[in-house]
């Protein structure tokens, strides 16, 4: 019987934090749009859901293993994958502490152990990883609708809205930084889905919001520049 090539992908996407939750549902959507998938998981962390993903689709899913949290780690995935260009990378991986906690009640270590994974991190990956994309290729990061200041009406979720805050802050540096460049950016906003992180009272189930934000990013990589988005490609406030 004759072999049978595989089709060409419709692109390649470099996932940061793809094991679970909505990480692992944008790999499983983007893989069935058959694209080329490379998701990372935490070292030590076991089969996953990315896994059985990898099982499904074969050689196009990659399974990588990152702690954002650990520069020498995320140096070691950026050679790991020299010579590899992709048209998307986006960082998912993110942490929440009690909601209710507000940041007089949050201990220094709680607020570093946030901040550190929530907004420093990302773009320390974005600043290792970056030049792993196509000239034009989309760069995301996993904000949040928490991390509006201007929709900040209700309080709650000090620390968390404050991480998300401060990486909307710095992503906007970075894209200043690379202002000449015809590159899209965006922080995109789930909404509040039911995910371990996101809990059991969320408004959204993950069918209900990855479809559409995948989509999103499909149609962001037609406009360059930064821009913050929810998950139906509305314009979020800063």
């Amino acid at each position: 019987m004759p072999h049978t090539l595989s089709p060409k992908p419709a692109g390649s996407v470099l996932l940061i934090g793809a094991s679970r939750g909505l990480g692992h549902a944008m790999a499983a959507e983007f893989a069935g749009k058959g694209w080329h998938v490379v998701g990372t998981a935490r070292a030590g962390a076991g089969r996953t859901r990315l896994h059985d993903l990898a099982d499904e689709h074969g050689d196009r899913v990659e399974i990588e293993t990152v702690d954002i949290c650990a520069p020498a780690e995320v140096a070691a995935l950026r050679a790991r994958l020299e010579g590899r260009r992709f048209d998307i990378l986006f960082v998912n991986a993110g942490v929440t502490n009690n909601p209710e906690e507000t940041i007089a009640e949050a201990t220094t270590e709680e607020f570093i152990r946030v901040m550190v994974t929530n907004a420093l991190s990302p773009l320390r990956v974005i600043e290792t990883l970056g030049d792993l994309v196509s000239g034009t290729g989309l760069i995301g990061v996993m904000s949040s609708g928490q991390g509006s200041v201007g929709n900040n009406t209700s309080g709650m979720r000090e620390v968390y809205r404050g991480s998300k805050a401060a990486l909307n802050m710095f992503m906007r540096s970075y894209a200043a930084r690379h202002a000449r460049e015809a590159r899209p950016m965006v922080l995109m906003a789930p909404g509040w889905v039911r995910t371990d992180m996101g809990g059991p009272g969320g408004r959204l189930s993950i069918e209900e919001s990855v479809p559409s934000l995948v989509n999103v990013l499909l149609e962001k990589r037609s406009r360059p520049g930064l821009e913050y988005l929810d998950y139906r490609g509305q314009t979020v406030p800063w």
